[in-house]
């Protein structure tokens, strides 16, 4: 129990600021959401659909970024910096890649808007903040592969501080650039638009020079940054990457799908999932965040071929997100009306939107073992089978349940809810019994075998001698 105790705690250490990065994100798009709102309700909706087709790349993104962790954390526990500098070059350049095509994407979109169903005066305003905040991608997931990288290495708060200054410069060049100040033009919803690529230009900037300059990463990160890119690393990196991407997606998507089937149950239901899944989100940071650590330090023991701790990992892993999900949804039941109050007036959507939190209670345990579990397994390269797990459990069941409950039966937006929460925890069981195989020592695969490009770095400088030399330069 104590050896149990003192993984929870590493695990737990690691993880709170992974988690308040993750609610520095979610603050960013609130403060977006605020003062774009107050331009203009036509401008916020442009800005609400301009953004909802920029998340699905997105998802992308975060994927290849986890490929990044991943591999980085099995590299420092096997002691191989060769490995996690080429993981962070190949995954800035596959992040750089994906920016770009995200931004091609949403250029060749712009004449197929109309196809969206949107209002015209929302279709009308969109292309500009469309473009700029596709733009802005290229930084966006560049950040995430340097920070992901930050974080396997166990060194999380200056890369959280360093994301967090940039949340609080968007909202400072929100305010320039929106409404106008420092003499500069008033641009509205484009304003917004500027202000993204510029914050996040800052904040992958501020992320570059730290990992250059800090001590204790300088074998870790790359002696040359510019340099052609080598297949068999790329090769490995999207062998991780993208079926992560596509469990990521498989979920989403399905809550998306979900979302446009309520919306049609009418106003009143679709605000009420809005306020009730705007919650549960939040709290899922939580786990989230956890899920994220738990990557990293298996990872970590995977490298290091130490099989042995995998397990109290694991467990100790499932012991924080049964603690915290037992006092959020104790919290959710018993202030309900309380908290669908605090957005809602109209009666009717207000009780929905309680008896929705009742459902988010009832889902927050097995959302919360799942994507634990799904962590486990992306720390041993476990991620083709998950992710098809994961499209099952959403598309093969919860959404085509939901249709049914909420359609046929008549159960209404709870209906999709509770479909949703069958699908979830299908997933938990599943990932939890695979997760709960793999860390058994018997069944541990070491593979560390694509994760660096070999003697790169070395070649960068002639040799290991050359290697030494131009790290105590600085270079």
């Amino acid at each position: 129990m104590p050896r149990l105790w003192d993984e929870g705690r590493a695990s737990l250490r690691l993880a709170v600021p992974l988690i308040v990065g993750q609610l520095s994100q979610m603050l960013m798009s609130l403060t977006d959401t605020l003062m774009i709102g107050r331009v203009g309700v036509t401008e916020l909706a442009a800005a609400t659909f301009a953004n909802s087709l920029i998340y699905l790349p997105m998802m992308f993104g975060i994927g290849m970024a986890t490929a990044v962790s991943i591999r980085v954390s099995q590299a420092r526990g096997a002691d191989d910096p060769a490995a996690a500098r080429a993981a962070l070059r190949h995954g800035l350049q596959i992040a750089v890649v994906l920016g770009a095509l995200t931004l091609l994407a949403a250029w060749a979109l712009l004449p197929f808007l109309g196809t969206f169903r949107q209002t015209p005066e929302v279709t009308a305003r969109a292309p500009g903040y469309l473009l700029l905040v596709a733009g802005s991608m290229i930084p966006a997931m560049a950040a995430m592969a340097v920070k992901n990288h930050a974080d396997a290495m166990n060194r999380p708060w200056p890369a959280f501080w360093i994301t967090f200054g940039s949340v609080l410069l968007n909202v400072a060049f929100n305010a320039i650039f929106i409404f106008g100040h420092l003499g500069a033009p008033a641009m509205g919803l484009e304003g917004a638009g500027v202000a993204t690529v510029l914050a996040r230009i800052v904040g992958l900037a501020g992320l570059l020079v730290w990992c250059v300059r800090s001590p204790g990463l300088r074998k870790w990160v790359p002696y040359r940054w510019f340099r052609r890119p080598r297949a068999k690393a790329v090769r490995g990196l999207l062998r991780v990457g993208l079926p992560t991407s596509l469990q990521l997606l498989a979920e989403v998507s399905a809550f998306v799908v979900a979302t446009l089937m309520i919306g049609t149950l009418g106003e009143a239901a679709l605000a009420s999932h809005q306020v009730a899944i705007s919650c549960a989100a939040t709290v899922f940071m939580v786990p989230l965040g956890l899920s994220m650590a738990l990557t990293v330090r298996i990872g970590e023991a995977w490298g290091a071929r130490e099989d042995f701790r995998m397990r109290r990992i694991l467990l100790s892993g499932w012991l924080l997100g049964a603690v915290f999900t037992l006092f959020s949804a104790a919290g959710f039941l018993a202030f309900r009306r309380e908290i669908a109050g605090g957005f809602l007036e109209e009666p009717a959507a207000l009780e929905v939107a309680a008896g929705l939190l009742v459902v988010a209670a009832a889902f927050q345990f097995c959302d919360s073992m799942q994507i634990i579990a799904a962590g486990v397994l992306r720390g041993l390269n476990d991620v083709k089978v998950p992710a098809w797990i994961a499209f099952g459990a959403y598309w093969g069941l919860a959404i085509p349940l939901g249709g049914w409950l909420a359609f046929v039966v008549g159960q209404g937006v709870e209906g999709v809810w509770w479909a949703i929460t069958l699908g979830l925890t299908l997933t938990a069981i599943l990932l939890g019994r695979r997760a709960w195989r793999r860390t058994s020592p018997e069944h541990v695969e070491h593979r560390l075998d694509d994760g660096g490009d070999d003697a790169d770095d070395a070649e960068d400088h002639g040799g290991q001698a050359d290697d030494a030399a131009a790290l105590a330069r600085g270079e």
